[in-house]
């Protein structure tokens, strides 16, 4: 086939690299008839047995599959895990059996009521409805005798395309068998994308047309470009992979540490999320940690964790790093996709995104804050460790004062996350009380372009290459320069070689991705000048989008 008649797709891409491979595509749901017959009186009860023990089950085997997993994968796992048991849809399924509904029909109502409010809501919570649903194909197969339904086990290595994936699904993928990712759905910041660069394998989402490509039709999927070519060439794709084979050889032989060919230095980081992840991190190039989630030691729990059991968790991490690197442990970033039982979020808050999460969540709680600080006072005393500490969805200065007090009467160093327009604006005298910055990407880019970051639809406005979010980037690492602190970025766009650059000429003096994307990252780096990366962040701010955001940096990076 001439390389004039190729059919190319387009859509958001995720994590660079190319791969040519057969298509491959998950396993339907199961097709299960909705029983219109009730369940007689006195086999109710039983019946709610039956499908307690089935959500029972799913649960167990999402959890086991998390205790297997390490960073965002653990994460995901765990937080679906959790909402496999969630109360509320529990018990709006079981009012259904007690009414008579057979299980299996009440499932998909229940479901189809938490799918409708979490639509609505919008925001974060709308990213929970691709979970609602795999959940219950899970228990609907689980209730119906049938295999659990899932991405099938490839003979040969394939490239995965799916309207949209479950966060379980991806989180179990096996790197060396799916070997690129391709959605429908999704965008630069859904589970799925992050999952992606974690396994390290290229991934484009909101591509359009991509439900026309069927398995078994040979692609070209590029990672960097943000394109999937049906039937190319295959001298050709072969050329294009061999060519990115060799570019990630090189990442593969960079062992740090992090800065410009003409020697001006940039750390480089590490996001985690347990001790497990951590110590994957020390194996790398990583300088250290410049993003600990802490989520995962509240996601799962029915009641607030002792100080003595958070402390251990934080303890793992800062051992993995004793000695060499610094680690930057974010405080409790919970609420609107990430509620805590024991937290009081109402479920019908009208706009979870900008509603009551990340630091604001101490408002009505201060005791979760004071003993978050007290367990990481006690894990750095205990390693030796100095760990700097930021609070997440910082929006004034006061809020910035406040923290920084509650911080530093501790004796830990504080820091704020700039992912709010107006924290990036104000950085200048946030940076009065605070001794550190981290841009957090993916929710700037959200409330920046007013856009959810899980619309597929509005995955250009999310993209990290707005030039809009770059300019408030730039703003914030101006004011760090002016006041001689450290500005980094710890969102989803460091992962991202060719933006990495960028930012480095915004200013920005550290980079912290999954541990997977470092080497491409740091590579990158060193094959450019700091003036290379300068120009390039002044050509990008001209530009008027994305698309061409990155064509600039490429003419002047590549």
């Amino acid at each position: 086939m001439s390389a004039s008649s190729v059919s190319v797709l387009h859509g958001v891409p995720v994590v660079p690299g190319v791969q040519y491979a057969p298509v491959i595509r998950p396993g339907r749901p199961p097709v299960v008839d909705l029983p219109d017959a009730e369940i007689a009186e006195g086999d109710r009860a039983a019946e709610a047995g039956r499908f307690l023990a089935a959500a029972t089950a799913v649960a167990e085997r999402l959890r086991d599959r998390a205790a297997h997993a390490t960073g965002a994968a653990a994460e995901v796992l765990a937080a679906t895990a959790t909402l496999a048991q969630d109360r509320a849809w529990l018990g709006a399924a079981e009012k259904r059996i007690t009414a008579g509904a057979p299980a299996v029909r009440a499932v998909a109502e229940a479901v189809d009521q938490f799918i409708g409010m979490f639509t609505k809501m919008g925001g974060l919570m709308a990213e929970r409805v691709t979970d609602l649903r795999d959940i219950r194909d899970r228990v609907v197969a689980e209730l119906s005798g049938l295999p659990e339904p899932g991405v099938p086990l490839p003979d040969v290595p394939s490239i995965l395309c799916a309207p949209d994936l479950a966060p379980a699904d991806t989180a179990g993928l096996d790197p060396q068998l799916v070997v690129g990712l391709a959605t429908t759905l999704g965008g630069p910041t859904s589970h799925t994308a992050i999952i992606a660069r974690q396994l390290g394998i290229p991934c484009v989402v909101a591509v359009s047309g991509l439900d026309d490509i069927e398995s078994g039709r040979m692609v070209l999927l590029d990672g960097t470009a943000g394109t999937l070519a049906a039937d190319p060439d295959p001298a050709q794709a072969a050329a294009a992979v061999d060519a990115a084979r060799r570019s990630a050889e090189a990442a593969r032989t960079w062992r740090g540490p992090g800065a410009t060919r003409d020697g001006h230095a940039v750390a480089i980081l590490a996001n985690v999320q347990d001790g497990a992840a951590a110590r994957a991190a020390r194996a790398t190039p990583a300088e250290g940690i410049g993003l600990f989630r802490t989520e995962l030691c509240f996601l799962n729990r029915d009641t607030e964790p002792t100080v003595e059991e958070q402390a251990a968790i934080y303890g793992e991490v800062l051992d993995a790093f004793t000695g060499g690197g610094k680690v930057v442990i974010r405080t409790l970033d919970a609420g609107s996709d990430k509620p805590l039982k024991f937290a009081g979020h109402p479920l019908d808050e009208a706009n979870p995104a900008l509603g009551v999460r990340g630091i604001r969540i101490a408002e009505g709680n201060p005791r979760l804050l004071e003993h978050q600080l007290d367990a990481i006072a006690v894990a750095a005393k205990e390693t030796g460790s100095e760990p700097w500490v930021m609070a997440p969805m910082i929006a004034t200065p006061y809020e910035a004062k406040t923290f920084a007090a509650q911080v530093r009467s501790r004796g830990l160093t504080p820091g704020v996350m700039i992912e709010v327009p107006a924290a990036a604006l104000l950085a200048e005298r946030i940076l009065d009380h605070v001794d550190f910055l981290s841009v957090g990407t993916n929710d700037l880019a959200q409330y920046t372009m007013a856009a959810d970051r899980m619309s597929a639809e509005l995955a250009t406005l999310t993209d990290p290459w707005q030039p809009a979010v770059l300019a408030l980037v730039s703003t914030a690492a101006r004011a760090g320069a002016a006041a001689g602190k450290p500005v980094g970025v710890c969102g989803e766009a460091a992962a991202d070689p060719l933006l990495a650059c960028v930012l480095v000429g915004l200013g920005v003096t550290s980079l912290s991705a999954a541990a997977a994307a470092i080497p491409a990252v740091g590579a990158k780096l060193a094959t450019v000048t700091e003036q290379q990366c300068r120009d390039a962040a002044e050509a990008v701010l001209a530009t008027p989008g994305p698309g061409e955001a990155r064509a600039a940096a490429l003419a002047l990076l590549a």
